[in-house]
């Protein structure tokens, strides 16, 4: 049934992912969701020196928000936060160096960022695409150590200091893509057959789903949503997907149409009106599972998931030096 899930997911895309679904579906968004102030209220935000995490730090800095970039490389971030800062005349733009592939260095800074700040939203955006597999220092496929253990390890550091506020949100980027995984707990780490770099990212993007749907019933005074951004031009897309990106070049969206829901979701009172634990798309909760798809997973297999990440996260915390 992969080839049927493909495509129906490629068709869905076509229709719904580019800029043209987007713009069809904005004409039925409401300006005033996010035409509000946020001043006084913190956000973190990984991956935030380019694409989506960045046009989503902007447009909260936009609104007053005290906004904390979570970046790998200091030297783009630098950059990013300075041209955050002069955009939208907001000095309460926040650095912080560390990398999601690396789970000591999310413990350290957690625990350090705990101490210091306080949280209203986190927004974990950052993900990676790498199409070989490739290992970490500490042994972790690369896709899994940033986009699911990483996720899983940042969330649940932050949990306490989200759990202390009022409204506070955790708002996770996925992907359409996971539409066509079914939840495998069996090869978390993507080592037995042909390594396929696309579809290891739309297993762990299944994952994030997964995730929040779990954390929406352990946490029920934290709004959780996970969301599909559609398909945008972004540096991470044009890197990790050339040819996909050839193709689709001149339909994709714009980085600011991709973080639309993202932002809807981080300032908007309309966002926890609805349950938490969903999955979005252009500012509404969409199925996540495709028509006739078999993606569905047993319970079991979804709290397995958050057995095996609560243990990698426990061993990662007991050898960083906090």
């Amino acid at each position: 049934m992969s080839w049927y899930r493909n495509a129906v997911w490629f068709v869905k895309g076509l229709r719904e992912y580019t800029r043209s679904g987007y713009e069809s579906a904005s004409k039925h968004f409401n300006p005033a969701d996010v035409e509000v102030n946020v001043a006084g209220r913190s956000f973190l935000v990984t991956g935030a020196n380019s694409g989506i995490g960045k046009a989503t730090a902007t447009e909260i800095a936009r609104r007053g928000g005290t906004v904390h970039l979570v970046c790998r490389n200091k030297e783009r971030a630098e950059v990013a936060k300075g041209e955050i800062v002069t955009e939208t005349g907001n000095p309460n733009i926040f650095l912080h160096i560390v990398d999601i592939s690396n789970p000591k260095e999310i413990w350290n800074f957690a625990e350090k960022f705990k101490n210091e700040h306080k949280l209203n939203v986190l927004i974990n955006n950052a993900g990676c695409m790498v199409n070989n597999r490739e290992l970490t220092e500490d042994g972790l496929e690369k896709n899994f150590a940033t986009n699911t253990l990483g996720t899983y390890i940042l969330t649940t550091a932050l949990l306490p200091l989200l759990e202390k506020e009022a409204d506070a949100r955790v708002i996770t980027v996925s992907s359409g893509g996971m539409l066509v995984q079914k939840l495998n707990i069996t090869d978390l780490q993507s080592g037995n057959g042909t390594f396929d770099g696309t579809m290891v990212y739309a297993q762990n993007k299944r994952q994030q789903v997964v995730l929040t749907e779990q954390w929406a019933k352990a946490h029920r005074n934290i709004h959780f949503s996970v969301m599909h951004p559609g398909w945008a031009d972004t540096p991470a897309v044009r890197s990790a997907m050339p040819d996909f990106y050839q193709k689709m070049k001149n339909t994709l969206r714009t980085e600011a149409q991709g973080a639309d829901t993202v932002v809807w979701l981080a300032v908007s009172s309309e966002a926890t009106k609805l349950p938490s634990g969903l999955f979005f798309q252009d500012r509404q909760p969409v199925p996540t599972h495709l028509p006739l798809a078999s993606t569905h997973s047993p319970p079991e297999d979804e709290e397995k998931l958050m057995e095996v990440l609560e243990e990698f996260s426990q061993k990662f915390k007991s050898t960083s030096s906090g």
